[in-house]
């Protein structure tokens, strides 16, 4: 239940419709324990998906771990998290191509816009550090 509404209240928040229905519905499920369940299922599709596509995917967990962030904007993350790692779409990539990869992008860049500014420097630290120890150490090249 709490995927299907949190996909559909990131659909309705991007939309513009009125969420405070589907918000209610959501107060009695307990959050913690479905981000520490998403928080196993990231490092399997991270690892198909590739370091650059699970950077934004963690920031999004480390912010929706952080107990600031409020509600909405946490089931607004899992919606985007679990929406961009699930192996189905609202718009199928087999029979879309393209636009079914736009989808995931909207997704994953409407909520960025939204949460952009509770990336700290030490969720990022964190999300590199995780990374690393998914993908090996990256090191910056830098030319002069």
């Amino acid at each position: 239940m709490l995927i299907a509404l949190s996909i559909l209240a990131l659909v309705y928040v991007i939309m513009g419709k009125d969420i405070k229905p589907i918000v209610a519905k959501l107060k009695h499920v307990d959050l913690r324990a479905k981000i520490n369940a998403l928080g196993d299922k990231l490092r399997p599709w991270a690892l198909k998906a590739g370091r650059v596509a699970a950077r934004p995917m963690l920031q999004f967990f480390y912010v929706m771990s952080d107990e600031r962030t409020s509600f909405l904007d946490k089931v607004l993350i899992y919606g985007a998290i679990v929406y961009t790692i699930m192996p189905m779409d609202l718009i199928p990539r087999s029979v879309f191509k393209l636009l079914g990869v736009l989808d995931d992008g909207v997704a994953v860049m409407f909520v960025y816009r939204r949460v952009k500014d509770r990336i700290t420097p030490d969720i990022r630290s964190r999300v590199e550090e995780r990374l690393d120890e998914w993908f090996g150490v990256e090191y910056d090249i830098i030319q002069g």
